[in-house]
């Protein structure tokens, strides 16, 4: 499920959304381990630029999604007290939601009364996605790639 979710995110979504997700698996599946990634060993693990990488690890730090701790045992970990973070949530802030309920040709009024040539055969892909984006989790993905001490990398290419 893990690489296929992944192959998914790799094919659809932007890089942002990509990186963000794989980076986040990475960090909660270190922090199984009472581990806190810095920014460089993140990106050097998903195969990501470093800067890139960081910028989006504090956008998502501003979001609430993960803490940054700077210094001795610093680095980055999610705050134990808070809710699994579905893809949904994740998808949704670093893409909008117009996947969700966007017409698959891209226009802007789609419905079963006023269908785009794809709307039949897109609207059963468009609903699968969104079961699968609103029960997995960041925590479900990093659970499900950690296999004793030996973490299935996130790297996809």
């Amino acid at each position: 499920i893990l690489y296929l979710c992944l192959q998914i995110i790799g094919t659809v979504f932007n890089k942002e959304t990509e990186y963000a997700l794989r980076g986040l698996v990475y960090i909660q599946a270190q922090n199984s381990l009472g581990r806190r990634p810095g920014i460089l060993e993140i990106a050097q693990e998903i195969d990501a630029p470093h800067f890139y990488t960081a910028k989006i690890l504090q956008r998502l730090v501003r979001l609430g999604f993960i803490v940054s701790q700077k210094g001795k045992g610093g680095g980055f970990y999610f705050d134990p007290g808070k809710e699994a973070l579905s893809l949904k949530k994740l998808i949704i802030a670093t893409e909008g939601d117009t996947l969700f309920c966007g017409c698959g040709f891209g226009l802007k009024k789609c419905d079963e009364n006023n269908p785009c040539p794809l709307h039949e055969k897109f609207a059963p892909i468009r609903e699968a996605l969104n079961k699968l984006v609103s029960e997995e989790s960041v925590q479900s993905l990093a659970q499900k790639s950690y296999n004793g001490e030996e973490m299935h990398s996130p790297r996809l290419r």
